[in-house]
């Protein structure tokens, strides 16, 4: 059984940072796997930040990394100069392994096969 769980949301202040990590059991990243991290706002649908494969969606480009531990099988997503506009929950999704990602499907949420429970990131100014 899959499972994902983000952890390391929380409160900031604008201009602040934060790593979120998402730990993954029964699932082992690799190479050719293809994971994301989205977020969704309230009343908002839930968007792409950023993938493993190094695409981002325009609001991430340049703050935002996403980066994977193989050894602690952890994908990680580094935020900087934070906005209140990032304030969101957070949610880790990975596909099936083997199907990779795609420069144009990375950021479509039902391409996804597992998801993590999320975790909040709130941003003040």
């Amino acid at each position: 059984q899959v499972q994902l769980v983000e952890s390391g949301g929380g409160s900031v202040q604008a201009g602040g940072s934060l790593r979120l990590s998402c730990a993954a059991s029964g699932y082992s990243i690799c190479t050719n796997c293809c994971m994301a991290w989205f977020r969704q706002a309230p009343g908002k649908e839930r968007v792409g930040v950023g993938a493993n494969w190094g695409y981002y969606a325009d609001s991430a480009k340049g703050r935002f990394t996403v980066s994977q531990d193989s050894g602690r099988n952890t994908l990680y997503l580094q935020m900087n100069a934070l906005k209140s506009e990032d304030t969101a929950t957070y949610y880790c999704a990975a596909r099936v392994p083997g199907y990779g990602c795609g420069s144009s499907s990375w950021s479509v949420a039902t391409t996804y096969d597992y998801w993590g429970q999320g975790t909040q990131v709130t941003v003040s100014s």
